[in-house]
């Protein structure tokens, strides 16, 4: 069932849970506590956190009472995810294969996962099935088209003549959906949900142009795929453009300050 992208996705984060954690962590975390709260996650409820990363969502879940467990593909984030929720049920395990029964969770959340599997309507559909009916359901995906604080770093890749190489295959067409309230709204009906609700979510993203580097030089997604794919000499001028066109993010005591959209969609299973 794992698509060419499945597997390019594999590689994007294999022994990058560090690199991911220094960088980008602090960004996907957050709309967490508004997805927990569009899931209905509380005290004792059985909550399953797919794609856990760094395991933001499972140890907030766990802070506020419910029953966790959490899954991840990539071993190294299921290693901190464990550390950061030691009380959570936290396995290796990748959708669209869960190993759990129907009906298990009395709520299942995915933090930005529908945005690496290759099918995600495969993927919600699997979310479904091992949520109760009557149970919450909820998800978030970036925003299209993106705020410009995402856009920075593709636009130095692009202002260095980089495009994308060929061996990074993208999402197939008959798998994408649109990155919008409506796409996303229907997308979540189609697996089967009822009451289903889709909103944006803004925030400004505060970092250093030091620490929002480090991820795309470490390889960290696909942006970080397609930077460590290029010679030294490209590398090199795919940074010149960034620290150029930070100035345009940066504020006082040189904060970068990067504009994101999410959407964050919800329903009963």
């Amino acid at each position: 069932m794992q698509t060419a992208f499945d597997e390019s996705e594999r590689q994007a984060w294999a022994g990058r849970a560090d690199a991911y954690a220094a960088s980008f962590a602090k960004l996907c975390a957050y709309p967490v506590p508004e997805l927990l709260d569009a899931a209905g996650v509380r005290e004792s409820v059985r909550v399953l956190d797919v794609g856990t990363g760094t395991g933001t969502a499972a140890a907030l879940a766990y802070g506020r009472g419910a029953e966790v467990t959490a899954v991840d593909a990539e071993p190294g984030m299921v290693a901190r995810a464990a550390l950061a929720a030691p009380e959570a049920d936290v396995r290796l395990a990748a959708l669209p294969q869960l190993p759990f029964a129907d009906d298990e969770f009395d709520a299942t959340v995915g933090n930005f996962v529908l945005n690496h599997v290759g099918r995600p309507r495969q993927a919600l559909a699997e979310l479904r099935r091992v949520t109760r009916p009557g149970g919450r359901m909820a998800v978030t995906v970036w925003r299209a088209p993106a705020a410009a604080g995402q856009t920075l770093l593709g636009r130095a890749v692009q202002a260095a003549g980089v495009t994308r190489p060929a061996h990074l295959p993208a999402l197939a067409p008959e798998d994408d959906f649109p990155r919008t309230e409506q796409g996303l709204a229907v997308l979540l009906g189609e697996a089967g949900l009822t009451d289903v609700v889709c909103d944006t979510v803004t925030w400004d993203h505060q970092t250093t142009a030091e620490e929002w580097w480090s991820g795309p030089a470490a390889g960290v997604a696909t942006i970080g795929r397609i930077v460590t794919s290029q010679n030294p000499v490209v590398i090199d001028q795919i940074r010149s453009h960034f620290e150029s066109l930070c100035a345009e993010f940066t504020g006082p005591g040189g904060v970068l300050v990067l504009p994101h959209a999410a959407l964050i969609a919800h329903g009963q299973a």
